[in-house]
Parts: C-alpha cells; sequence; structure tokens
C-alpha cells in the first residue's frame, strides 16, 4: 500500500492520465483465508486513509472488477469513494480488484449476447466492430493504455487488461513491488519515450 501511494502521487503530480493497478486478481482467491482477508484489510486502510487526499489532488477513483463477492463493508468503503471523487478531473486511478482479463472479455461477450438477443443491438451485427465491444469492458470510457509495467522480476501478464493491452509497450522491472518508487516510475516511462510505436504500420 505505501508502494501504491507513492506511485499514484507521482503519477498525479508528473501529469499521467490514467493508472491502473491490478491489487486483486480473479485467481487471488486461491490464497489463504488469511492472507486475502489481510489484503481486503489493506485495501480498507488505505481508502480510509488516503481518500481526503485523493480528492483534494483531483484524483477520480474507479474499480475495475466483479464486486459481488466482497463485503458489505468493503463495499460501502468502495462506494464511498467513488461517489466522492467521481467529479474530479485529475488522475484517473483504476484499482483492479477481482479483476481477471479473461473473465472481462467473457462476461463482455455475455452481455452483448443478451444484447443482441433481446434486439437492443444499436447497429446491425455485421457492422459491430472492436469500438462497440470494448464498450462491454470494465474499462468501458477509458483509453487503452500506452504502458504496461511488471515489477517484481517477473515475464508474464497474469491475466492483466488482455483486450486492453493489444498495443501497450511493456517494460518489465526487476524491482519487488513493495520497494517499486517514483524513480523506478520515471525509468519505465523513459524508456516507453524511447521506443517507436508503430500499431502494425511502418514509420
Amino acid at each position: 500500500m505505501d508502494a501504491m501511494i507513492r506511485v499514484v502521487r507521482h503519477a498525479s503530480d508528473i501529469g499521467v492520465k490514467h493508472l491502473t493497478v491490478y491489487a486483486f486478481s480473479t485467481e487471488n482467491w486461491k490464497r489463504s483465508v488469511g492472507e486475502v482477508a489481510g489484503i481486503f484489510d489493506l485495501l480498507l486502510i488505505y481508502v480510509n486513509r488516503e481518500l481526503e487526499e485523493l480528492h483534494r489532488n483531483g484524483v477520480r477513483v474507479d474499480i475495475l472488477g466483479d464486486r459481488t463477492p466482497f463485503s458489505k463493508k468493503v463495499n460501502a468503503a468502495l462506494d464511498k469513494t467513488i461517489q466522492k471523487t467521481k467529479d474530479n478531473d485529475g488522475l484517473r486511478f483504476h484499482i483492479a480488484l477481482n479483476y481477471g482479463g479473461r473473465a472481462d472479455i467473457l462476461m463482455a461477450a455475455k452481455d452483448f449476447a443478451m444484447t443482441f438477443a433481446e434486439g437492443h443491438l444499436e447497429k446491425s451485427l455485421k457492422d459491430f466492430d472492436e469500438r462497440d465491444f470494448a464498450r462491454y469492458l470494465y474499462t468501458d470510457g477509458t483509453p487503452d493504455p500506452d504502458l504496461l509495467i511488471r515489477p517484481g522480476g517477473e515475464k508474464r501478464l497474469s491475466n492483466f487488461l488482455l483486450w486492453q493491452i493489444a498495443y501497450a509497450e511493456l517494460v518489465f522491472s526487476d524491482v519487488l513491488w513493495p520497494d517499486f518508487g517514483p524513480e523506478d516510475l520515471d525509468l519505465a516511462i523513459g524508456e516507453y519515450g524511447a521506443r517507436k510505436r508503430r500499431f502494425g504500420g511502418r514509420i
């Protein structure tokens, strides 16, 4: 949580428009009951302790993922945070909770199928495109990431924003997340800035 506070503050200070942190995945339920409870206890501490500063700095908080398994206490704290910051126009801080990239796409496909079955599509199926489908994802209304940073020395995506990162630049850092700080974020952004993005075309 201390690392998250450092990164959010710095991202806001340097003008980052959107920041998404993978706080709890759909696979994290496999961990012990005590560890899962500890994660949510930390989350409650974070949102309750940092809410006023986030709001004061113009940060808008969103939650990506399925919140239905969460306790009333956790959902109440998240609702309070979302409501308090919903009109802020600074950094959009997206917290991925009980989120999985495959689950996101599957949920979107089911919602689309239901909309189609009920005859509520706004255009014909043959004209339905990727942008239309993206409206059914948790990230609806949010631009796709330009940069994905994976700390901790791991070289995998771990089911994170699989649809959205199709053309994101990937930076892998050996720094463990608890030690990750502003200088590490700056290094990753610097590496991103030195790359040429072609999106399948030529430069």
